[in-house]
């Protein structure tokens, strides 16, 4: 491929979230039996997870525990984790060497789950093995690492897929359903709290930490990307990344979201609310039964527009009401999506593409940072010219 035709190929669109349904996550696909039993063996998807730290036993978890995976090898280069992940999985295979997971023939994806600085690299050469690849949030460190990825993915016909958990969650499909369904009428604004006392990262402010986890629900409910954005942040620890953050993203149509995120809060707090100008909707993630409760709330002008300088507020005051939602771990659903990617070659409701959205909107808030908050402008289609540049440079 000329390298003319490189720079076409890499060109991806943002377009906003589309409307994408996935399986019931009570539904599990019952293994074959008698002389079913070639057929099923041939369709499981042989998993290699680097990463054992934090997120990392989560993840394995779930693929040794969902129908169709089979969890083949952990690599992770402390040996006490490594240790854990043997002594739970003595089945697997474990190497301090990532080099040689990927390399293995016998897996058939990759799962990701390391430090922000090292997914490019990982990714790149997962790919370039052939290899299927679900990595952690964020998808890479620069929007143009992050172009690169999603046209190696595409070239070679591997699903490339980012670990936004959230989306996957009952509560947050079901709050896409309700935006969706006109339910709660024209949106106005989207307010998002994140806080806590840490975890403190050192590779990464809170912004690429703990914002990601909401500008990925946003971007799947809103189903908009942003035309602007404003951030302001501070550091109060000597030498080490911002842990407070205000991120201000603005839409067409005056809509408005906001997101706070700390890691220096004395409690811990996930809420998210929607007001449209029908109804009004409290995400509390802390919940451990009513995660979403919708309430017919809100406002009228009692005279025409012609005269609204004269108009009295007339406030609306009704019920609240709980959807019924699945409580069925988010993580779970994940990975069965990602294995009906793998063998129906879908694309997946976290791709590239919602990947590269977050990483822009997170560029231009640094930019935003180094102004003291000023707005900066979002293009519809992220710059492509570095990216293309870095691909001729892997060329010589």
């Amino acid at each position: 491929m000329l390298l003319a035709d490189k720079a076409m190929a890499i060109e991806v669109s943002i377009p906003a979230s589309p409307i994408k349904t996935l399986p019931d996550p009570g539904l599990t696909v019952a293994p074959a039996a008698g002389n079913q039993t070639e057929q099923a063996a041939a369709s499981v998807v042989r998993i290699g997870v680097i990463g054992y730290g934090y997120w990392g036993p989560n993840l394995v978890r779930n693929i040794a525990e969902v129908p169709g995976s089979q969890l083949w090898a952990v690599s992770e280069t402390v040996p006490e984790r490594l240790a854990m992940a043997h002594a739970r999985y003595p089945a697997i295979t474990v190497t301090t060497d990532w080099h040689d997971l990927i390399a293995d023939p016998a897996v058939d994806a990759v799962a990701i789950i390391t430090p922000l600085t090292t997914h490019y690299d990982l990714a790149l050469e997962a790919l370039r093995a052939g290899k299927h690849v679900l990595v952690a949030k964020p998808l890479a460190a620069t929007s143009e690492q992050a172009a690169i990825l999603i046209d190696e993915a595409a070239r070679r016909d591997r699903v490339l897929m980012i670990d936004h958990t959230f989306i996957y969650t009952g509560a947050v499909r079901r709050i896409k359903e309700l935006v969706d369904s006109g339910t709660l009428g024209r949106l106005y604004y989207y307010d998002s709290v994140r806080i806590n006392l840490g975890p403190f990262r050192h590779d990464a402010n809170v912004l690429w930490d703990l914002a990601i986890h909401d500008l990925s629900i946003m971007d799947y409910v809103l189903g908009q990307y942003p035309c602007a954005v404003a951030a302001t942040a501070a550091a109060h620890i000597p030498g080490q990344p911002a842990n407070i953050a205000y991120l201000t993203c603005f839409f067409d149509d005056n809509l408005l979201a906001h997101h706070h995120v700390n890691w220096l809060a004395p409690v811990k707090v996930r809420r998210t609310l929607v007001c449209g100008d029908r109804q009004m909707l409290v995400y509390d993630d802390l919940e451990p039964s009513e995660k979403v409760k919708v309430y017919d709330k809100g406002y009228t002008l009692n005279a025409s527009p012609e005269r609204v300088h004269e108009s009295l507020m007339g406030y609306r005051i009704g019920d609240m009401w709980a959807p019924q939602i699945s409580l069925t771990e988010g993580l779970r659903v994940e990975i069965q999506h990602f294995l009906e990617c793998i063998r129906q070659g879908r694309t997946p409701l976290s791709d590239g593409a919602s990947g590269l959205r977050m990483i822009r909107i997170l560029e231009a808030a640094h930019e935003s940072l180094a102004q003291r908050g000023q707005p900066v402008d979002l293009p519809k289609e992220p710059p492509v010219a570095k990216a293309v540049a870095m691909m001729e440079q892997q060329a010589v």
